[in-house]
């Protein structure tokens, strides 16, 4: 009986954390891919959250690959 207790008072505290503690909100989000002439392959993500605070993080991450020249 103790031992019912006592998992039913830790499940309850534990999925009651991700309540408590709020998480970032994906407000926009993209991704666009863009091939040059070249061969040279040009990768955009723009991602825009806002934080539990109420404060907003724009998050912009850019990847060039270049073809490997013979």
């Amino acid at each position: 009986m103790k031992r019912l207790a006592l998992s039913l008072a830790l499940l309850v505290g534990f999925s009651s954390v991700p309540m408590l503690v709020g998480g970032c909100d994906t407000t926009e989000h993209s991704k666009s891919t863009e091939v040059k002439n070249d061969g040279t392959t040009v990768k955009k993500e723009t991602k825009t959250t806002e934080n539990p605070d109420g404060s907003v993080t724009k998050t912009e991450k850019k990847d060039v690959d270049h073809p490997s020249t013979p």
